[in-house]
């Protein structure tokens, strides 16, 4: 059970407080192939294009502990941490390891079923959904792509601005190279099979039975000017391991620091 509201960053660390599921919960990812990668923790996995084009999702590395990249985002968190599309948890397992009071969501019941089993809270929210402590979390986490959620970066980071308190960290990792792309996919394990039955709200839709779902992928260029556009000032960016990532502040509190 998830108890006391995080803190704002800075305040003394409390326990997040149990909330009630919102009146309209997200449909839930009834993807196979995912659920079943996330069980046996490997791929085949991908997100698939109508045109074929195929972004392969690095199962395996999801589903092992926090690797020194991740380590490299985790030092960096302040407060309170929140991580959107936690999947099977290993940032929310490895940030309680290290006594920091944290919470994953996900739709994904698969997720935070094995985030649980690792040792992390986790709830089946969409970012969308009102959240425990909105507005009082120090650090919101963006990982493994999530930028893309709901296919639209400004509008997921106007929301998480909503989400994290005054003074807040969003940290993002961005795609390589120089991309700004918003396209539709669905979950594919490399053999055409994918969920007859898929939704992923974003800021604007409701949940639905299409199987493909909007998504976006931006690089480090694009990441700045969608982060600018919602109210947050650069404080950071680095590249570990081929992994690009960009800190964030919430705009109007605590200029000039950076992490």
């Amino acid at each position: 059970m998830i108890r006391p509201a995080p803190p704002a960053a800075g305040r003394p660390a409390q326990r997040p407080e149990a909330h009630p599921a919102p009146a309209s919960r997200p449909a839930a990812w009834r993807a196979e192939p995912y659920a079943t990668a996330l069980s046996t923790g490997r791929g085949p996995l991908f997100l698939r294009r109508a045109d074929g084009w195929l972004l392969p999702l690095d199962v395996e590395r999801w589903c092992n502990g926090a690797d020194p990249s991740d380590m490299s985002v985790l030092r960096r968190c302040e407060g309170s941490v929140l991580d959107i599309g936690c999947g099977p948890g290993r940032l929310v397992a490895a940030l309680a390891a290290m006594g920091r009071v944290s919470l994953g969501i996900d739709v994904s019941p698969a997720a935070v079923a094995r985030t649980v089993t690792e040792g992390g809270q986790a709830l089946r929210r969409s970012v969308f959904d009102t959240l425990p402590g909105e507005g009082r979390w120090g650090t919101a986490l963006l990982i493994d792509g999530n930028i893309g959620i709901g296919g639209d970066p400004r509008a997921l980071l106007t929301r998480v601005a909503a989400i994290v308190a005054p003074g807040g960290l969003a940290l993002v990792e961005a795609a390589t190279g120089d991309v700004d792309e918003r396209v539709r996919v669905r979950i594919d394990d490399g053999r055409g099979m994918s969920p007859s039955a898929l939704a992923v709200p974003g800021p604007r839709t409701a949940a639905g039975t299409d199987a493909d779902f909007p998504w976006a992928r931006v690089g480090l260029a694009a990441l700045h000017r969608e982060a600018r556009a919602a109210g947050w000032s650069p404080a950071g960016q680095w590249t570990h391991t081929g992994r690009p990532f960009a800190a964030f502040r919430r705009d109007g509190d605590t200029a000039g620091r950076s992490v």
